[in-house]
């Protein structure tokens, strides 16, 4: 029966972890690659940010766009991007240090923040313009009705800012109680539901259905839809 020296072993076992953290590194470098937006968390300023698997001083290649150092001061400092550790993208300056560090908090979706400033995010050019076209198609008149074609209530969602991610949203006239005492004042697209938000922070989610309604989640045998005014 063979002996298994433990330095042995050890070596061996140090040898598979290292492999193993160099192969997630190159994943997430390989995700990486190509055209991202880095915005403020509720996107009213934004930048498109091309990031590239050639070297650069002390890292990888990126460019920004002409605007973003307008739109986000602190990218004039960004000279190039790397990853460290497991799971930081790092945007750095020409020596290497962190202008800003993203982590992964959704597919696709990273978060960073920078100290003073606030929250920025980082996401897939392409899902980031199509969110925000999803965006546009919600603005406008709705009338929420019952599950069987009941309408009690007319409210228009807007493209205003609140807070956060979150736009205003106005009830009109002769609403049902039951709609008048949540009292929606705030809307959001999220993961494919749009949210109303009372100004308690309580909140009713709607999903799309196969008909291009958006009922509201959990359904009962009465619940509630939301129809696009024509």
């Amino acid at each position: 029966m063979p002996l298994y020296r433990p330095g042995v072993v050890l070596l061996a076992w140090l040898a598979l972890a290292v492999s193993a953290q160099a192969q997630q590194q190159d994943a997430l470098k390989k995700e990486m690659i190509g055209q991202w937006e880095l915005s403020t968390t509720e996107r009213s300023k934004t930048c498109v940010v091309t990031m590239k698997n050639e070297a650069a001083q002390g890292g990888l290649k990126l460019e920004l766009e002409p605007g973003c150092a307008a739109a986000l001061p602190f990218t004039k400092d960004i000279a190039a991007w790397s990853i460290k550790g497991l799971d930081i993208v790092r945007m750095q300056d020409t020596a290497g240090a962190a202008v800003i560090d993203f982590t992964e908090v959704e597919s696709g979706i990273f978060e960073g923040l920078r100290q003073g400033e606030g929250v920025y995010i980082l996401q897939n050019l392409a899902a980031a313009r199509s969110l925000a076209k999803s965006m546009d198609q919600m603005i406008g008149d709705w009338q929420m009705v019952r599950g069987n074609g009941r309408p009690i209530c007319g409210l228009t969602l807007t493209n205003t800012e609140t807070t956060g991610d979150n736009f205003q949203v106005f009830l009109k006239p002769k609403c049902d109680p039951a709609v008048a005492t949540f009292g929606p004042v705030q809307w959001r697209l999220d993961r494919g539901q749009i949210i109303l938000m009372s100004k308690t922070g309580d909140t009713w989610q709607f999903e799309a259905d196969d008909n291009a309604q958006w009922r509201r989640v959990p359904d009962t045998a009465d619940g509630l839809i939301m129809l696009r005014v024509q």
